[in-house]
């Protein structure tokens, strides 16, 4: 009786570390956040329809989709002035400047949290 008990706690000193290891390793994949990302350039493409923007790069020829949603803030700034004023995204056209900020997708498109229109100083 004695060796049965023994053995039995003996396999669930075991067992035990083994599957809250193995249950510890799911854990942050599912808590881990959308890490935060930024693209900035010029919008060549925009769809309402499919409420994206189409933004290239200025430094290079690379294009990435930025999609939008209600909750995404539009602002409009100029370069290096502190203030910035809330728009909406009629304001944003094909040719403007914008820097975008939010996550990205496993498709490689950027959910928008925020769309800053740069402003040029006249």
């Amino acid at each position: 009786m004695v060796n049965k008990l023994f053995t039995l706690l003996f396999a669930s000193v075991l067992v035990f570390p083994l599957a809250t290891a193995v249950f510890a390793q799911d854990a942050p994949k599912e808590a881990k956040a959308a890490k935060p990302a930024r693209w900035e350039g010029m919008v060549i493409r925009v769809s309402k329809d499919q409420s994206t923007l189409t933004v290239r790069d200025v430094g290079s020829s690379q294009e990435k989709t930025v999609q939008y949603d209600s909750s995404t803030k539009w602002v409009s700034q100029e370069h290096g002035s502190k203030k910035v004023n809330d728009i909406d995204s009629s304001q944003v056209k094909e040719g403007d400047r914008v820097i975008t900020e939010g996550t990205w997708d496993k498709d490689g498109a950027l959910h928008a949290t925020l769309v800053s229109k740069r402003l040029t100083k006249l």
